[in-house]
């Protein structure tokens, strides 16, 4: 994979959620240009060109990341506030996907520049519907900040 081409990161750790997660994104023609990384960490790497990914080219941002927030070494939350307290990647389009339906949780991330707080749905069709119009708004509808 050309890591420059990436149009959606997604950071999951759990593999039965990013399966169900990817396949509503192909239903949804949105899955070509993804990469899953499995935790905080990875994700942190990916953005800021560390690690495996060094090579990448550092101005080519995703058009979004979409983050859970319970994920090892690093939470989403911790990389959601490294991404928007970054002037080169606080304008990146991130949506917390997650199953977490704590009021605290939701204003946190609200707080430190979500800009989408997803709750997965436990029933199948309305998680593939809400993935589907979250992946046609971020990557068809929303005009890029400049």
């Amino acid at each position: 994979m050309n890591y420059n081409d990436v149009e959606i990161l997604f950071a999951e750790d759990s593999d039965d959620d990013a399966l169900l997660t990817i396949r509503a994104l192909k239903k949804s023609g949105l899955s070509n240009k993804l990469l899953r990384v499995k935790d905080g960490e990875e994700a942190l790497d990916f953005i800021n060109c560390r690690g495996e990914y060094a090579l990448r080219n550092i101005n080519m941002h995703p058009k979004l990341i979409l983050l859970d927030l319970k994920m090892p070494k690093l939470s989403g939350m911790e990389v959601l506030s490294q991404i928007k307290s970054d002037p080169l990647t606080k304008s990146i389009p991130t949506v917390i996907l997650t199953s977490s339906k704590e009021d605290p949780d939701i204003k946190k991330c609200y707080a430190l520049g979500a800009n989408s707080y997803i709750v997965k749905p436990v029933d199948s069709n309305n998680f593939f519907q809400a993935i589907k119009d979250l992946g046609m708004f971020w990557m068809i509808l929303s005009q890029p900040h400049r």
